[in-house]
């Protein structure tokens, strides 16, 4: 059990605070970003020679220290002592919301378990970014992020993801993005719709809208860089449990109740449902 007063004033911790970057328009900097950051003791980086441009143009003068997957071990132990210190710390990574595709969420948990105050500030973030303009279902969705890069491997995870009824959203190079339709073509089928973004909030943004096999005909004819947002409509088709026309309510109430496990009173709803017919039908003629 843990609770989070995140501004109390007799806490005496300093605060992590996540704080997002563009991904790829300054302008999407928000004033509560750029206050934090001049704020706070130090800014805890993915790649400090990265950030260190984003604190030039808004004339950030904050110290950072590194923190990326090879010294997250080391580091995160001196991160908390100084938050136990009483020190605000910024936490970012090299575009969008930190804690997503980086070492955060490890010094996240740590902070959780020291009783440190985690403050989550909102901003950028490509995969939600790439969402609400796809025009696929926003609702529900998944967030995958990258999958692996040996195909037998990809192709694994791919068939298990085939059990999510949702968008599901991939994070991809753009130099394996071809490949990486192949597989999903594999696992789910070419007529399957996808969307592929890229250059989210540059000048050369793009999105390109289809079927597997069109977007991958697409791509066969055109190159594309920077780094791409893969999106994936995957719809779980309900299965409708036939009967004959001729099928008594109470013959169609039993089987219903016994292939999906349901109560009777549950079955009479769905055989309403099926039928076209009020509830109290079905249930005045089973219970007759």
């Amino acid at each position: 059990m843990n609770t989070q007063k995140s501004f109390s004033i007799q806490d005496t911790k300093g605060k992590l605070y996540l704080v997002p970057t563009p991904i790829g328009n300054l302008e999407d900097m928000t004033f509560r970003a750029v206050r934090l950051l001049q704020d706070v003791s130090l800014i805890a980086s993915e790649d400090t020679r990265n950030t260190q441009k984003l604190l030039n143009h808004f004339d950030i003068k904050t110290k950072q220290t590194s923190l990326h997957e090879h010294n997250s071990h080391d580091k995160i132990p001196t991160l908390i002592e100084l938050l136990n210190d009483g020190q605000d710390i910024a936490q970012v990574s090299d575009a969008g919301m930190p804690s997503i595709s980086d070492p955060g969420h490890d010094l996240v948990v740590a902070c959780i378990k020291e009783g440190i105050s985690v403050v989550s500030i909102p901003g950028a973030t490509a995969g939600m970014t790439a969402l609400i303009a796809s025009g696929l279902s926003p609702q529900p969705f998944y967030f995958h992020g990258f999958l692996p890069r040996k195909k037998k491997d990809q192709l694994d995870e791919l068939m298990r993801l085939k059990t999510i009824n949702a968008t599901i959203i991939f994070y991809e190079s753009p130099y394996r993005v071809e490949k990486t339709l192949e597989t999903m073509k594999q696992a789910f089928s070419e007529e399957t719709q996808v969307v592929l973004c890229r250059e989210l909030t540059k000048l050369h943004e793009e999105y390109i809208r289809g079927s597997i096999k069109e977007v991958l005909d697409y791509l066969s004819e055109h190159t594309i860089k920077g780094e791409c947002c893969l999106l994936l409509e995957h719809v779980i088709e309900e299965e409708v449990i036939a009967y004959d026309c001729d099928m008594s309510i109470v013959d169609h109430v039993n089987l219903v109740s016994e292939q999906e496990s349901l109560t009777v009173k549950e079955a009479i709803k769905e055989v309403s449902k099926i039928r076209g017919l009020k509830k109290q039908e079905v249930y005045k003629e089973y219970h007759a």
